[in-house]
């Protein structure tokens, strides 16, 4: 059987820039910071997704990625919820990978690495047939490098992923590390994506990186989400305001404020918005997901760490999946 067009089978796609997935609108570039231009070049949370028919033996993907680096590439098979086999190759520039396929069906999910930037070129089924699953509704997730799923083990493991599972939607993880300081170029992006579910998980890197005072975040929060209104008016919307940072909780950034008062406004904010009429907004407090010994670094979680923020985030947004 010949190599299939992969594009049918892809998921958590934002944009395409030459058939390479992209996590920022290609022609909207100039406009973002150039950490955040960089995060989105490589397909964080980009899956192959399919079904097989009886008798299929494996999946083979024929990909690209760039030169250069010392780690293996790993790609997961999942089988609905639970990660049935991995396969590891060597770092080369172009290859194949054979994953062998359980005997019971699919649904299957293929979760890609993801640094060196890989892209699927083609895949093809080994002793049968595969066809792209069907598309479910999409759930575009923005935040920083801990939405991107830093220390988390595998792309699969981190929140986003694993809740978008537990959800039974498509995940578009559109995290970015250092960025998601409010830039309200992302919120228009946001705005032109087809979505029917939306997180804004941000407000970590406005106390350190790029430092804001509370009453700032909260102006800021409230035009971030006024944008994204502007093409989602009636989307379910989740603002999860920071996670536990020990070190920020109580050290005031150089506009006086502390992380817990950049939490509290952001909060706030999504509060005022939802009392003034956003009757689909809704506010998720992030202090309390997560413990010190949830946090890998003092700012990242680790695998049990995802698990918690993806548990209660897909509780907050269970009742509003369509479909």
């Amino acid at each position: 059987m010949g190599w299939l067009d992969p594009e049918p089978f892809l998921r958590g796609t934002a944009w395409l820039d030459g058939g390479r997935p992209v996590r920022a609108d290609p022609a909207d570039l100039a406009r973002l910071p150039w950490d955040t231009a960089e995060r989105a070049a490589l397909p964080i949370g980009v899956r192959v997704e399919f079904t097989a028919a009886p008798g299929t033996r494996a999946v083979e993907l024929r990909y690209r990625a760039d030169a250069g680096g010392e780690l293996p590439h790993c790609f997961a098979l999942w089988q609905g919820l639970r990660c049935v086999g991995e396969v590891f190759t060597e770092p080369v520039e172009e290859q194949s990978v054979v994953l062998r396929l359980p005997s019971q069906g699919g649904p299957f999910t293929v979760y890609v690495p993801e640094h060196r930037a890989p892209v699927v070129l083609g895949l093809r089924a080994h002793g049968g047939s595969v066809a792209p699953l069907p598309r479910r509704p999409r759930w575009l997730v923005h935040g920083d490098s801990i939405t991107e799923g830093w220390w988390s083990t595998r792309p699969a493991l981190s929140w986003p992923a694993t809740a978008g599972r537990a959800l039974g939607v498509d995940a578009v993880n559109l995290g970015y590390a250092g960025g998601a300081r409010g830039e309200l170029p992302l919120a228009e992006q946001l705005a032109g994506l087809p979505g029917e579910l939306i997180t804004l998980a941000f407000g970590t890197n406005c106390w350190s990186a790029v430092p804001s005072s509370a009453s700032l975040l909260y102006e800021t929060t409230r035009a971030f989400v006024t944008l994204v209104r502007r093409g989602h008016p009636d989307t379910p919307l989740l603002v999860l305001s920071p996670v536990l940072r020990p070190e920020a909780e109580t050290t005031r950034n150089a506009l006086g404020a502390t992380l817990d008062d950049l939490r509290t406004a952001m909060e706030h904010a999504g509060r005022d918005l939802a009392a003034e009429g956003d009757e689909r907004l809704l506010v998720l407090s992030g202090r309390a997901l997560l413990g010190p010994e949830d946090l890998a670094d003092g700012l990242h979680p680790d695998d049990r760490g995802h698990a918690r923020m993806a548990a209660a985030v897909a509780d907050a947004l269970r009742p509003h999946v369509r479909g």
